[in-house]
């Protein structure tokens, strides 16, 4: 397949005009105007004859297919690392059929690989989600006749169950128990490597440090739902903790002289941050003072989606407690607090750009390769480049989706 005539999105967080040629599923060749050779433009010419091009509405694709992406954007596949569910099906719900559906959907929004979220549970029905994704992706990994139209599971990102009472938010307060290792390392291993991230609230116990230091080197540790102030986060983050699960939600606000978990983050380089960006969950200028404080390098949009995502307005479960959801709001139905989002990944992204004022090179690497880096896929995810996974996504001048490639076919 060559998919001609885009905007190729570069490492370099650059739009170049040019080609991407994708073989057996892999990008072959990026090919950008200003280097293409005499050679290259003739072996272009030669498929083009073998196979015309053709519009992106077009037929189906056949084995060396040539699709003419008419002056669009052409993104690496968006990569997910903080999500409940979406149409009508909750990572939680601990079977492989949820799994797939939910796989499907985010594949056709433009979401090519996922890393979704657990919730509060009891630790012996988290075992059962963590085992039942790591089946999945067994059996998904082991047919090489696999349905390559779901969007590939490549983390878990726990939020519960090592978090603060007091900054529970959508989580069920009856489940928090205190941070433990080994719990944790349960949990690692009934998920056969998937959990990617432990999110705990280190003012929760006294053996936080303790936990960081033992099992930071297996799982990234995150702060999450917590209560911290700045001395405690700081010193999580300084024991080995590097991630904060959304920021500014479910954690102390940020104040001149109480700068709480944001300021910690702020003063520890190596952490990275999630950021809600569906225009619900933090205000614009807060998102445009995070980027200018802490940099695009650590920063990635996540969705925080729930099963009402792609679904009608309602009420519906998250958690085991009721969510209203009205438009992209979705509140608990016990006391109206912000119950996880309503929207994709790839609507959060453009609202990032269209609402909040980020560039697009921007949010297109805080939705890519950000957290393929963070994930540690960076080598077959994250980017277009020869070699990797051939995921590519087609957005339109105002960011509509145009195509999604998964896997080097057409979905």
């Amino acid at each position: 397949m060559i998919i001609k005539n885009v905007k190729v999105y570069t490492p370099e967080r650059t739009f170049e005009e040019g080609e991407i040629v994708i073989r057996d599923g892999v990008i072959g060749e990026v090919r950008t105007n200003r280097r293409l050779s005499d050679c290259e433009q003739q072996e272009v010419e030669s498929m083009e004859r073998e196979a015309p091009g053709k519009a992106l509405d077009g037929r189906e694709m056949t084995e060396c297919e040539v699709i003419d992406g008419q002056g669009c954007y052409a993104i690496p596949g968006l990569i997910d690392l903080h999500f409940h569910g979406c149409v009508g099906h909750d990572f939680c719900d601990g079977t492989k059929e949820a799994i797939g559906a939910i796989a499907k959907y985010e594949a056709s929004v433009g979401v090519t690989a996922i890393c979704p979220a657990t919730m509060t549970l009891p630790v012996e029905e988290l075992e059962h989600i963590l085992a039942v994704a790591a089946e999945y992706k067994r059996e998904t990994e082991a047919d090489p006749q696999k349905d390559s139209s779901g969007a590939d599971l490549i983390g878990i990102n726990m939020e519960g169950p090592f978090i603060s009472p007091a900054k529970k938010g959508a989580q069920d307060a009856r489940n928090i128990i205190p941070c433990d290792t080994g719990i944790c390392q349960r949990f690692l291993d009934a998920s056969e490597g998937l959990v990617k991230f432990v999110g705990i609230a280190p003012e929760e116990s006294d053996a936080s440090t303790s936990f960081i230091e033992q099992m930071k080197d297996r799982v990234h540790i995150s702060l999450a739902h917590t209560n911290a102030d700045y001395d405690t986060a700081k010193a999580a983050y300084d024991a080995g903790a590097s991630h904060a699960v959304h920021l500014y939600n479910a954690m102390p606000p940020f104040t001149h002289r109480a700068p709480g978990v944001v300021g910690a983050v702020e003063d520890s380089g190596h952490v990275t941050a999630e950021l809600i960006c569906d225009g619900v969950h933090i205000h614009p200028s807060v998102v445009r003072a995070t980027f200018g404080m802490m940099g695009a390098d650590r920063m990635i949009l996540i969705s925080d989606s729930m099963r009402a995502t792609g679904m009608p307005d309602g009420r519906y479960l998250l958690g085991g407690l009721e969510v209203d959801v009205v438009g992209n709001r979705a509140t608990l139905v016990s006391d109206g607090a912000l119950a996880g989002s309503a929207t994709n990944l790839a609507d959060c992204m453009r609202v990032a750009v269209k609402q909040m004022g980020l560039p697009l090179e921007t949010a297109v690497a805080c939705a890519t390769a950000n957290p393929a880096r963070k994930l540690g896929v960076y080598d077959q995810y994250g980017s277009i480049e020869a070699g990797k996974k051939a995921d590519v996504v087609l957005l339109d001048r105002e960011l509509g989706l145009k195509l999604v490639v998964k896997d080097g076919k057409r979905l």
